[in-house]
């Protein structure tokens, strides 16, 4: 039996202890060589753990959060043994998502009492930023939701191509116009179409350029401008696609963007394919914004809902 209660179905669980495997034997051989011929939590298991976690890219700040929280419990219990640090590690650090993440969604949902409910997903190129709309929109639509997609990165005609690939291999519809296009005029378009479609959900995809924060800022801010003009609360969620086996570099990332634009929530790619999974712990704590979607897979069903419980449980099992 798990240390926490099971919430998703053994199939996502697997899924997901298998994405994680390379953080989690990556993070476990250091531990355990921090350990060897330990009997208790002293010191020196403390500076070996520091390195630890921010090797494992969990960033400097959080790694010591949660060396402050362990050292309290360490001078509470005066004896603490080294074989219950997974377990201590565990405690804290999913103390440590619960401040930012609620954790206990395990399905692709959206608030009933709005429609159509506007996402906007921003990210630089090649996190897996159009992928992660197309899944999206896949899991979405399998709950029973109508869909609407909007090309509105129009920087590139790769990125507009590549979103149609996918509206065509999910069944939803797409707008989109000429490459070099107003992002805002796209935006404007898809969510007069959706409205006129009684969609449920509309994604907006938008531009991953870096290279000049002031335009990117500026761009942002006009295409919610006029997304309001159709439907005036939107966007009610601003999605930040970063790709985990960036690890610090995801950081700067999320920083360059949050100082771009209001960034609601996250979504963490390519963990399976890196020993750098703890950048999730990091991110969410350091710029207290919840992580809602994890990839833990190029398969269409391997974008999951984030959940705090499910993901501490993989990392330590």
């Amino acid at each position: 039996m798990s240390f926490f209660k099971k919430i998703f179905s053994s199939d996502k669980k697997e899924t997901l202890d298998k994405g994680l495997e390379k953080s989690k034997a990556s993070f476990f051989s250091k531990l355990t060589k921090a350990v060897a011929g330990k009997s208790k939590v002293d010191v020196e298991v403390l500076d070996n753990l520091e390195e630890i976690l921010i090797s494992s890219d969990v960033g400097v700040n959080t790694t010591l959060k949660i060396i402050t929280r362990i050292e309290k419990r360490v001078s509470e219990d005066k004896y603490l043994g080294t074989d219950e640090l997974n377990q201590i590690l565990r405690e804290e650090i999913s103390g440590l998502l619960s401040e930012t993440n609620l954790g206990e969604a395990t399905e692709f949902v959206i608030p009933i009492n709005v429609k159509p409910y506007v996402l906007m997903v921003v990210g630089v190129n090649g996190v897996g930023k159009t992928t992660t709309i197309g899944k999206l929109a896949y899991q979405f639509k399998k709950q029973g939701y109508k869909v609407v997609l909007g090309a509105a990165d129009t920087f590139r005609a790769a990125a507009i191509d590549q979103l149609q690939v996918w509206a065509d291999r999910v069944g939803v519809p797409l707008v989109k116009q000429q490459m070099g296009s107003d992002p805002a005029s796209v935006a404007f378009d898809t969510l007069q179409s959706a409205v006129s479609q009684n969609a449920d959900i509309v994604i907006i995809d938008t531009a991953g350029r870096l290279h000049n924060k002031v335009n990117l800022m500026n761009e942002l801010t006009k295409v919610k401008r006029v997304m309001q003009k159709v439907v005036a609360d939107s966007p009610h969620d601003v999605l930040l696609v970063l790709d985990g086996s960036t690890g610090q570099n995801a950081f700067e990332q999320a920083k360059q963007f949050t100082a771009a634009t209001e960034v609601t929530s996250l979504a963490v790619t390519k963990l399976d394919g890196t020993a750098k999974g703890g950048v999730v712990i990091g991110i969410s704590d350091q710029f207290q914004i919840p992580v809602k979607y994890i990839g833990v897979g190029e398969g269409i069903e391997d974008l999951q809902v984030f959940n705090k419980y499910e993901f501490v449980d993989s990392f330590f099992k």
